[in-house]
């Protein structure tokens, strides 16, 4: 078989170059110029063409004669990471799974494997460690893994070889910056090895229909290190979020192809390894003796699942010339927005005043549902009276001072009864046409109307 020809492409503009230069001579960009395989032509492009087809060539027919294909689920045995899946598995999909190091990435794909190895066939295939190193965690963890293939290689070529002897349902590629192809000449974890090691495993599993995990490292960025490319080339991108020194670990789908995005799964990390919590409010709520000013419960929507977190605000007078806005879990510049509304149509005067705001527990909250709960824990600190311990509240606020309607008003009332609230202040949209029982229910439509619910408490 003759050797592969070589070309250089620039990852900024895509332009081809036969050799290496410091320099895009189309863009001017440095440094930028990595390998890739030549575009082959003549009868080698229609051998390879065919086999990742499977077919000479394709023909152009109507979506209405194509029958939908059969959306088969594997359980991973971790209903969290299940829930994130959208339900599971499914037959020759490809996750892309990324986080910083140490925060649990391993461990929660080794306790999956291990679970569902006694049913299913699996393989970890492992390149950063020995397999040595691997059964130490496993027994660390108690994770009764005597059945999981185990696979200690870094060559694509030869974990392909094995897989297609294997043959799992379900693998483990722990990580994509650890593999190399023969076909490329750079070093493992370049652009170019990464994206060809990358493109090759997505063809192994739609051809075979294995599931499989990419493990995927991560810049000091917290992006994905490799080309961008790679989150494309995948169905699934799951992001491990948290502090590596603290107890509780997010994972979140930021891309899914079968199921929804943004989903959450939040797990706690012990010395037995990741443990599911099947109630990240109780956790994110701090649920005070005593009522306290500047604190307002939320519930916001992480993908498909009602969370309630609480929102804390502490207003300060300023000492400096440009008052502090600072937001952990929240956008910067909405705050700012924000309370430009609350003094046009709330007549409160803040630009003397230093503005704190967090959400407790560090999640991080990106939906515009947060804007009323907001609004009222710094009105809440500001004058420097509480709200009830018993109130939830969501709502989108408009810069012409109306309350804006948010998705799932219905769910999130219903799952803050079941945590045992009693009063809710909503979008006037948002107001269900049949009580709840257990709830009462405050709706509004204006800002101004959230000022005089205010001042009647």
């Amino acid at each position: 078989m003759a050797k592969p020809k070589l070309e250089y492409q620039c990852s900024e503009c895509g332009a081809l170059a036969p050799k290496w230069a410091g320099q895009c001579t189309d863009c001017g960009a440095w440094n930028c110029m990595s390998e890739a395989l030549a575009v082959v032509s003549g009868d080698t492009a229609k051998s390879r063409f065919t086999s990742y087809t499977g077919q000479a060539g394709a023909q152009i027919q109507s979506l209405g004669s194509v029958e939908p294909g059969q959306e088969s689920r594997i359980s991973v045995g971790v209903h969290e990471l299940d829930r994130v899946l959208g339900g599971g598995l499914v037959s020759g999909s490809v996750v892309l799974i990324g986080g910083d190091p140490g925060i649990g990435k391993s461990t929660l794909l080794l306790q999956a494997l291990a679970s569902i190895s006694g049913e299913l066939k699996s393989l970890y295939v492992t390149g950063e460690e020995s397999p040595e190193q691997v059964s130490l965690r496993a027994c660390r963890l108690d994770a009764g893994a005597q059945d999981m293939r185990l696979l200690a290689e870094t060559s694509v070529e030869r974990i392909i070889e094995h897989a297609r002897i294997e043959t799992p349902r379900v693998m483990v590629i722990d990580s994509i910056q650890t593999l190399h192809t023969e076909l490329l000449q750079s070093a493992p974890g370049s652009v170019g090895q990464v994206r060809e090691s990358a493109a090759q495993l997505v063809r192994f599993a739609k051809q075979t229909g294995t599931a499989l995990f990419l493990v995927g490292h991560v810049t000091k960025e917290g992006t994905l290190a490799g080309p961008r490319v790679l989150e494309h080339m995948v169905d699934t991108v799951l992001y491990f979020e948290g502090d590596p020194g603290g107890r509780y670990r997010v994972i979140r789908a930021i891309k899914n192809r079968f199921g929804a995005v943004n989903e959450l799964g939040v797990f706690a990390m012990t010395d037995k390894g990741l443990k599911e919590v099947r109630n990240p409010s109780s956790i994110f709520l701090s649920r005070h003796d005593q009522p306290v000013a500047g604190s307002v419960i939320l519930v916001t929507m992480e993908g498909t699942r009602p969370m309630l977190v609480e929102v804390q605000a502490l207003v300060d007078d300023s000492q400096l010339s440009n008052p502090r806005r600072v937001t952990l879990g929240l956008e910067q510049n909405r705050l700012a927005m924000l309370l430009a509304v609350q003094h046009r149509h709330g007549g409160v005067v803040m630009s003397d005043q230093d503005v704190y705001v967090n959400v407790v527990g560090g999640v991080r909250v990106t939906e515009t549902a947060a804007d009323l709960s907001v609004l009222l824990a710094v009105l809440s600190s500001f004058r420097d009276r509480t709200l009830p311990n018993d109130l939830v509240v969501f709502g989108e606020v408009g810069l012409a001072g109306e309350i804006r309607p948010v998705p799932n008003g219905q769910q999130r009332l219903h799952e803050a009864v079941k945590l045992g609230f009693r009063r809710a202040l909503v979008p006037a949209a948002n107001a269900p046409k049949s009580d709840i029982e257990g709830l009462d229910i405050c709706a509004v439509s204006r800002y101004s109307e959230v000022m005089d619910w205010f001042s009647d408490l």
